[in-house]
């Protein structure tokens, strides 16, 4: 056993955990994010930037300011950023050693941040010590529904009675359409990683072509606030985060902070957020939930 010293809002607590191994089935996973794919670009650059602008909005609209915010699955501090320029205090977790690093090279120097490698089936945070988390990527590689109720059930552990949950999730029909707007889906292989995806919610990839994404979990829109639900939160709200406009690649250069047409694209995805209908086109999904006030902490 190793002992992790975790500084949350300036209170340093001593928590016991099991040192982390990489098992066989997440190798891929690590190895597409660390050599094939960088997502703090791909948040700041084309269409990334109308995922990256929502997220914004809809965290701003459920978190309070000035708070403790736990960003699981982090990577390089894509988020833990504007939620410090927020006036957020931030802890950053992440299960890769590189994303844990680099975050810290680029953000230890502000007062207010704190990073440490971690899994979110098993956070190395105490009891009740934040006042929001985020899960903006942890559930997406987690295929088993066991382990993604355990990432749940530990956000509701870490966070304040009364607290907020967001998570995020691929949309079940988001290869089928990607396939199409990429013009993959002409090529059998891909087809055939589709055809699973749709079957299962399963992503594999077994051709090992970085532009198919690597091993992750795909939700159907009502699958994702069932888990929170059932991991004992109350859910508030699950939208669709980008709408249509991810699908037209040529709408990239909309996206700039200079162009008129940008809030028209962004307007487009909130008018149909939340319509029930059209939850199954967004590329991501978001759920909302808060832990209950009074509620035992999760076994």
């Amino acid at each position: 056993m190793t002992v992790l010293v975790v500084a949350i809002n300036n209170a340093f607590v001593r928590r016991r955990s099991a040192p982390y191994v990489v098992s066989m089935d997440e190798a891929p996973i690590h190895h597409h994010y660390d050599t094939a794919y960088d997502e703090d670009q791909r948040l700041r650059q084309g269409l990334g930037r109308l995922e990256l602008a929502r997220v914004q909005e809809i965290v701003r609209r459920h978190v309070p300011p000035a708070v403790r915010v736990l960003d699981v699955g982090g990577a390089t501090g894509v988020h833990a950023e504007w939620l410090l320029d927020d006036g957020h205090t931030v802890h950053l977790v992440d299960l890769l050693p590189s994303h844990v690093s680099r975050a810290d090279a680029r953000l230890g120097g502000h007062e207010r941040f704190t990073a440490t490698v971690g899994d979110a089936r098993a956070l190395p945070v105490p009891d009740a010590s934040v006042d929001a988390v985020l899960l903006l990527g942890p559930l997406y590689h987690l295929t088993d529904r066991a382990d993604r109720l355990a990432a749940w059930r530990e956000a509701l552990r870490v966070v304040v009675p009364g607290g907020v949950v967001i998570a995020m999730a691929i949309n079940r029909f988001t290869s089928l359409f990607d396939g199409l707007a990429q013009s993959a889906l002409f090529d059998p292989a891909f087809r055939a990683i589709v055809a699973q995806d749709l079957a299962t919610g399963v992503h594999e990839n077994p051709t090992g072509d970085p532009r198919w994404f690597t091993t992750a979990y795909f939700h159907r829109p009502e699958e994702l606030p069932a888990e929170a639900t059932e991991a004992g939160l109350v859910v508030r709200e699950t939208v669709g985060v980008e709408g249509m406009a991810h699908w037209i690649k040529p709408l990239a250069s909309a996206l700039d902070d200079d162009d008129d047409r940008r809030e028209v694209v962004l307007d487009a995805a909130r008018v149909i957020e939340a319509e029930p209908t059209l939850l199954g086109l967004s590329s991501h999904l978001i759920t909302v939930a808060t832990r209950p006030s009074g509620a035992p902490t999760a076994p």
